[in-house]
C-alpha cells in the first residue's frame, strides 16, 4: 500500500495513561469528517434530485438543474464562490418546503442515493477511531435534514455529532434564508466552539477533508489529513506536510444490488459530466 495510503491514528494514538498513580482526566480526542467526497463519493446537497421530484417537491428542470451542477461538483470540486452559490441555488429552490418532508425523504431514499457511494475506507476508519475512544464529528456544508439521516447510517447517531447548514426554518417551512452556513471560517469556528464546550484538546484531533475550501478546519487540529484533495488541497498539504489519503472503494452501505434506478442516475451523470467537458472544449 502506498505511504499515502496509510495515514490515519495509530492503534494506540497517544491514548494510553501516563505514569502511575492517580492519573489527571486526559482531554478528549475527536476525529472530524467532512462529508462530500470523503465520506461519501458524491455530493449530499444534489444527491436527493430525482426522490425530491418523485415526491412532487422538485420540477424535472430542478433536477436537471441538480444534476448540471453535481457533475460539475464531480469534475471541478467547489471554490469558495461556487459553494455560495450552491448554498443560495439550494436555499431559494427549497422555499416553501416542509423541513420534516425533506427529512423524511431524505432517509427513505438513502438506499438508492447514497447507499452506493460510501467509501469503505471512511467507515473503517471511523470505526477505528471509536475504537480509540475518540468522538467522531461529521461537519457538512449540507444542510442539516440531509446530513442528519446519512450519518445516522454510517453510525454517528446523535444530532449532537454533526455540525453543518441551518436553513431558516418557520412554522416548519424553509423561508429561503441561511442562519448558518457551515464552510470556509464558519467551519472552523464552529470545529473550535464545539471543542471548547466539549474539552476537546485540538493538538491531538483529527480532520479529514477532500477541499482547499476547508483549509481552516483542517489547520485547527494537530493532525490534519487531505481525502482525495482537490488541487488546491494537494499543493496545501504538500507545502505543509500534510499526509493525503485515497479513498477508492465505494461500496453499497446497506448491502445487496444497486437498483437499476440508481445505475440509470450514475450513467446519466457520467453523461453530463461528458457534455460539460466537450462544452468548456467549445468554448
Amino acid at each position: 500500500m502506498e505511504a499515502q495510503d496509510r495515514a490515519g491514528p495509530p492503534a494506540a494514538a497517544g491514548d494510553a495513561a501516563a505514569g502511575a498513580g492517580a492519573p489527571a482526566r486526559r482531554p478528549r480526542v475527536a476525529a472530524f469528517f467532512d462529508l462530500d467526497k470523503t465520506i461519501i463519493a458524491r455530493s449530499s446537497a444534489y444527491a436527493f434530485g430525482r426522490p425530491f421530484m418523485e415526491s412532487g417537491m422538485l420540477t424535472t428542470g430542478g433536477v436537471v438543474q441538480m444534476a448540471l451542477a453535481q457533475a460539475m461538483y464531480l469534475s471541478t470540486g467547489h471554490d469558495a464562490d461556487q459553494l455560495e452559490s450552491a448554498r443560495d441555488q439550494l436555499a431559494a429552490m427549497v422555499t416553501g418546503w416542509r423541513a420534516a418532508d425533506v427529512r423524511r425523504i431524505a432517509g427513505e431514499s438513502l438506499h438508492r442515493v447514497i447507499s452506493p457511494y460510501v467509501y469503505a475506507e471512511a467507515v473503517d476508519l471511523i470505526r477505528h477511531h471509536r475504537t480509540l475512544g475518540h468522538d467522531v464529528v461529521v461537519i457538512s456544508a449540507s444542510a442539516r435534514e440531509i446530513v442528519e439521516p446519512i450519518v445516522a447510517a454510517i453510525g454517528v447517531v446523535d444530532p449532537a455529532d454533526v455540525i453543518a447548514t441551518d436553513l431558516e426554518v418557520v412554522d416548519g417551512v424553509y423561508t429561503g434564508g441561511v442562519t448558518f452556513f457551515c464552510r470556509g471560517a464558519n467551519k472552523s469556528g464552529a470545529l473550535r466552539g464545539l471543542a471548547e464546550r466539549r474539552g476537546y484538546d485540538l493538538d491531538r484531533c483529527w480532520a479529514y477533508s477532500d477541499s482547499a475550501t476547508d483549509e481552516p478546519m483542517l489547520a485547527a487540529v494537530g493532525h490534519p489529513v487531505a481525502v482525495n484533495p482537490d488541487r488546491a488541497l494537494r499543493r496545501i498539504a504538500a507545502d505543509r506536510g500534510w499526509p493525503v489519503r485515497v479513498f477508492r472503494n465505494p461500496v453499497p452501505l446497506f448491502g445487496g444490488r444497486r437498483r437499476a434506478g440508481v445505475a440509470g442516475a450514475a450513467a446519466a451523470a457520467a453523461l453530463l459530466a461528458g457534455s460539460v467537458a466537450l462544452l468548456r472544449r467549445r468554448g
